[in-house]
């Protein structure tokens, strides 16, 4: 080959900004650092990563300290490096009934009660629709029950029902109610599959006094006890429910700040985040292996905010990056929700989060962004990808509702644009499913070549974002779209 045109095309990479950045993480990366990481959070000693198991504990201290030693700074008003959360972990009744007019409802068959304390007697039931702060006005409800819907118009994710639980019960509480009950009747969601899932201890956040409200989800698919109560025909409940136990939790969000170099820019923050936790311990599989060790969902994630934690702190790009490793996600994205509503920096002034979350992969030449198409952060991302020899490809089972399944929605919602950055995949097929919270879930049967290029395109898909000079925002016409508007004043 001419030696000219060979210099002049060193020449030209050397000075092409992407490649040089690339150039740049890929010496700062240490490879072998980022496997201890992944292999420790994976690790059988940490008990698949329970928020209420006494080894999460290991998990969030050892993540904290890496981030000390990275030199990622504190944010004022965190205790440390953490973030804490006051959890309460709810049981289910040892008795759980309820007798409306000739039809009876059993604790786990088609009833739940989700929080509270027990409670026993005839109740006087009053319909509050929606639960929304509109439904309670002008009702009396001192001592009697409020009945509503679950979930809100055009909110019945499950991250929804959850999240609006918790208003209403504070609502019902406000207004002198002894109870809430709400009819599940969302003909997406299978009540076997929330029978089962919830029928067990569950844990969510101290609400204070409306914690003590007892909450009840009924099975109402065919919005049949929602007919009888508007023809008047069920106006009373009779309640045994007894038994009933609560027990508080310390839960703890892991978070820190690294500060931008541009005098303006550097009042903006890009939020990288994944959550550190997972599913415990469970039935065991074949092998008798009951340790959900979760090195796909989500210590893989976990491992890239730590190494762009490592890569930041030595190179700040010109905004300031916000590192959050959320807990309790496999609960009910708890711990993201809890930062969203007691956030330790202004979230107007948090321009993007470049979210993790995995279930697993089948194409090792992807990375599959959960969010694709719906920012103008697309190309950035996709630019960071393909320097890695990878491609950006958008959700390939928007069916499955992942989006409104992970942390990122919870920012989403108060409009800050958050994709969520994953695994390759491009179905949710066996591949998948053979391992998605499965006790298989090892570090061993990972790619570790592709974990790599993975932790490496996200740390440079976030320096862009960093870097430039315009923010990203919502496509028009993107439902979060004028919740950012409203939120940045745009």
């Amino acid at each position: 080959m001419n030696k000219k045109l060979l210099g002049f095309g060193l020449a030209f990479l050397l000075a092409n900004p992407l490649f040089s950045q690339k150039v740049a993480i890929e010496k700062a990366f240490n490879n072998q650092s980022a496997l201890e990481d992944f292999r420790y959070l994976a690790s059988d000693e940490l008990m698949g990563r329970d928020p209420v198991r006494p080894e999460i504990e290991l998990a969030y201290n050892y993540i904290a300290s890496e981030l000390k030693k990275a030199g990622a700074k504190m944010i004022p008003g965190a205790d440390g490096y953490f973030q804490n959360i006051p959890f309460r972990m709810s049981s289910p009744p040892s008795t759980g009934q309820i007798k409306l007019d000739k039809n009876t409802f059993e604790q786990g068959k088609d009833l739940l009660v989700l929080d509270g304390k027990s409670i026993s007697g005839s109740y006087e039931l009053v319909d509050v629709g929606f639960g929304l702060e509109e439904d309670f006005q002008g009702k009396d409800l001192k001592g009697k029950i409020a009945v509503s819907n679950v979930g809100a118009p055009d909110r019945f994710g499950p991250a929804d029902l959850f999240a609006l639980g918790r208003e209403k019960t504070a609502r019902a509480q406000e207004s002198g109610a002894i109870a809430l009950i709400e009819r599940f009747n969302v003909p997406s969601v299978p009540w076997q599959l929330v029978s089962n899932f919830l029928n067990r201890p569950t844990l969510g956040v101290d609400q204070g006094e409306s914690s003590e409200l007892t909450y009840i989800w009924i099975k109402d698919m065919d919005n049949g006890v929602r007919s009888a109560m508007a023809d008047q025909s069920i106006s009373k409940a009779d309640l045994m429910i007894s038994g009933k136990t609560n027990k508080n939790i310390d839960g703890k969000n892991v978070v820190a700040w690294i500060e931008g170099t541009d005098p303006q820019l550097k009042n903006e923050y890009v939020m990288l985040s994944a959550h550190y936790d997972h599913v415990g311990v469970g039935r065991p599989d074949a092998e008798g292996d009951s340790i959900y060790n979760g090195a796909r969902d989500n210590a893989v994630g976990t491992v890239a905010v730590m190494n762009a934690a490592r890569f930041f702190a030595k190179n700040p790009p010109k905004r300031s990056i916000l590192l959050a490793l959320w807990t309790a996600e496999e609960k009910g994205l708890l711990g993201s929700a809890y930062f969203a509503e007691n956030p330790l920096i202004p979230l107007n002034q948090v321009i993007f989060n470049l979210n993790i979350d995995n279930g697993g992969y089948n194409d090792t030449s992807v990375i599959t962004v959960i969010g694709l198409g719906r920012t103008t952060g697309d190309d950035q991302i996709s630019k960071a990808v393909s320097e890695f020899g990878l491609k950006a490809i958008p959700d390939p089972a928007p069916e499955q509702g992942l989006y409104d399944r992970s942390d990122n929605v919870n920012f989403a919602r108060k409009g800050i644009p958050a994709p969520t950055f994953s695994l390759g995949f491009q179905a949710f097929d066996d591949e998948i499913q053979k391992y998605y919270h499965k006790p298989g879930d090892h570090v061993e049967n990972f790619d570790l070549d592709y974990a790599i290029n993975y932790w490496k395109s996200y740390i440079l898909a976030a320096q862009l974002i960093a870097n430039d000079s315009s923010k990203p925002v919502w496509v028009a016409g993107d439902k979060y779209e004028k919740a950012g508007k409203d939120l940045y004043g745009n």
